[in-house]
């Protein structure tokens, strides 16, 4: 018969050490605090808003523009379907969930970010600006209450903010060409309703 070099296993039950509940701990905490964060379900529970702003950001309690004008603090559902998103960019885009467009080869994509208005007031200037280092070059638009559009390689962005919510467009890998992103991202902009 053939020893085993490991040792048989122990039974009963060991008492937690301080060590232990030490190294279990920050795990517990980090997916209690996260886990909800992860969890976009069902359409009610907001997300975060362009820059990661939580999209309910101002209260009715702090009398800012949410509470002088309750719709400034919803965020709107999706602008686009997949056959919309088709036609503005000229290519199949197929619907990967939570405003998300693929071309199904992992290529190609469009995501659009919503929030309330609200929530992108308090982000816009931060945006443009990280928009500047990010491309070099930012235009202002004349279109909403704010907006701008920024490209550069194989990827654009767009925010507009409106009296309907705050939106924040990423276009990758559509083109090569700075100008056709920018004409790209002018039209999914005009295709979101004011």
């Amino acid at each position: 018969m053939a020893r085993h070099a490991l040792p048989p296993p122990r039974t009963g039950t060991r008492p937690r050490t301080a060590r232990a509940a030490r190294l279990g701990l920050p795990p517990l905490l980090l997916l209690a605090l996260l886990g909800p964060a992860a969890c976009d379900g069902a359409g009610d529970t907001p997300t975060a808003g362009p820059a990661g702003v939580d999209a309910d950001a101002g209260d009715d309690t702090t009398g800012g523009d949410a509470a002088a004008d309750p719709a400034n603090s919803v965020r709107p559902p999706c602008p686009f379907t997949a056959a919309q998103v088709s036609d503005l960019l000229g290519q199949p885009m197929r619907d990967e969930g939570n405003c998300v467009f693929g071309d199904g080869k992992g290529v190609a994509s469009l995501t659009v970010t919503t929030a309330s208005a609200t929530a992108g007031r308090v982000t816009y200037d931060y945006e443009h600006e990280q928009a500047g280092e990010r491309y070099g070059r930012v235009v202002d638009l004349d279109r909403g209450d704010q907006s701008y559009l920024a490209a550069k390689d194989v990827v654009g962005e767009a925010v507009l903010i409106s009296g309907k919510g705050a939106y924040t467009l990423t276009l990758s890998s559509i083109g090569t060409d700075v100008a056709g992103y920018e004409r790209t991202l002018r039209r999914l902009l005009d295709a979101i309703p004011a």
